[in-house]
């Protein structure tokens, strides 16, 4: 059985799954576009840049820092509008610090694309097999598999990209799994972004750390009072998950949920499902009477808000999001903006939204994948609807005018047209780069 260390160092990605590489960058960093302007992000923007000049770039401003604060700050960025991707495996956002980890240990070797996207698809792998070892319990003991599963992904990529052997990758990934941490009840405030841009800054830190010559344990992730035990893991060897490692490829298998709407995966389904009945029925907010919303188990673990009072907390809302879909007839950057948040029509529409597990959903079916729908009207009619997976899902792949149309709209709000669409022409051209500083980001 090949060894994390052994894959993350020697591994050679198929062609396919360095596509989807490519198409993970690009959507990422438009989202990071977008996020920079957030205040989240423009807090560690203004820490980083106390820091100190580097040679890596804070999307969306003009800074530059150091690789542990560039991808700190991208990061964070990247996850700062819940508009980044997901993967139903490790249940995590792989790539915002994937991507931000992956940029600063390029930067800072002068990598080529090609070696930049060979990255990010080892530290993929290894979040994925780590999420099969782990989750659900795991994820639901309240840890946040973007941060803790995040780290030890973000760490495998900067080891790629820095040229680590294997043993200096084995030393990487076990200060990894040191640093890994984030818990849930963080959800809807400042603090989840700031769980991506630490994964991707801890693991870059632990990949220099490793280059410089700091060792770890070798049991540091399957010893008994390792990475895996600590926190939670449902199975406490990896042997089971590895065994078809480097032979199987979890991003083209499991596959990258891309987000059409910028609030939590777990509103996605029943977005979908609201949106599409009041287009088909054409009702009315002031018509509906009530709209009962059927989950799995894992839904209500994140979706903590009933009555949202800030935009943050209104992306882990379903009475809010499905009351905003219902009224405005879409869901977008702006839905969570703070008028929204105060608008009466929304208000009487969300007063009137229930959330509860609906126990005839398919258990073997992923968490946030499904969800049942029913929309009584004032007239007596009961509209309902199902979802198995949303638009932006790996069955349901956004197209690449989709990722187009998203990458230029989160860009405008860093950027001038022009530039986005510069930079949305280089970023579809990375795997060709030889140098990934001479691409426009």
């Amino acid at each position: 059985m090949i060894t994390f260390h052994d894959f993350v160092a020697g591994a050679v990605p198929p062609p396919a799954a360095r596509a989807a590489a490519s198409r993970a960058f690009l959507d990422t960093i438009g989202v990071a576009l977008a996020g920079a302007t957030e205040p989240a992000a423009r807090t560690l923007q203004r820490v980083v840049e106390a820091d100190g000049a580097g040679p890596c770039r804070v999307l969306g401003t003009s800074l530059r820092a150091s690789a542990g604060n560039a991808a700190l700050a991208n990061g964070a960025a990247a996850h700062a509008l819940d508009y980044d991707d997901m993967c139903f495996v490790s249940l995590a956002h792989p790539s915002a610090p994937l991507v931000a980890a992956s940029l600063a240990a390029a930067e800072t070797a002068g990598a080529p694309g090609r070696a930049l996207l060979d990255a990010y698809v080892v530290g993929f792998e290894i979040e994925g097999r780590l999420g099969r070892a782990m989750n659900p319990r795991h994820y639901q003991r309240g840890w946040h598999c973007t941060s803790t599963l995040g780290t030890i992904g973000a760490a495998a990529a900067a080891s790629r990209l820095l040229g680590l052997d294997a043993s200096g990758t084995g030393h990487a990934l076990a200060i990894a799994a040191s640093e890994a941490s984030g818990v849930k009840e963080n959800f809807g405030t400042m603090v989840k972004p700031l769980h991506a841009g630490l994964a991707a800054r801890n693991g870059v830190t632990a990949a220099i750390l490793a280059r410089a010559g700091m060792t770890a344990s070798a049991a540091a992730i399957e010893g008994p009072q390792g990475f895996l035990a600590a926190m939670d893991s449902e199975l406490l060897t990896l042997g089971e998950v590895n065994a078809d490692l480097g032979t199987r490829w979890e991003i083209l298998d499991t596959g990258i949920t891309v987000k059409l709407y910028p609030s939590c995966a777990g509103t996605h389904p029943t977005l979908d499902a609201l949106l599409d009945l009041a287009r088909r029925e054409r009702f009315t907010p002031d018509e509906v009477e009530a709209i009962d919303v059927g989950v799995d188990p894992i839904v209500p673990t994140i979706l903590i808000y009933d009555r949202p009072s800030t935009g943050l907390e209104g992306k882990f809302s379903m009475p809010f999001c499905a009351a905003a879909a219902i009224v405005d007839g879409r869901v977008g950057i702006d839905t969570f903006e703070p008028a929204k948040l105060r608008d009466p029509a929304i208000l009487a529409v969300q007063s009137r939204v229930t959330m509860r597990v609906d126990p005839s959903l398919d258990p073997s079916a992923p968490p946030l994948t499904q969800a049942r729908v029913c929309v009584r009207l004032r007239d007596g009619r009961a509209l309902s609807a199902s979802a198995n997976g949303a638009r932006g899902y790996p069955e349901q792949p956004a197209s690449d005018e989709e990722l187009a149309t998203k990458f230029l709209s989160c860009a405008a709000r860093a950027v001038p047209e022009t530039r986005a669409r510069e930079m949305l022409a280089a970023l579809r051209a990375i795997e060709n780069t030889p140098d990934v500083r001479m691409v426009i980001i």
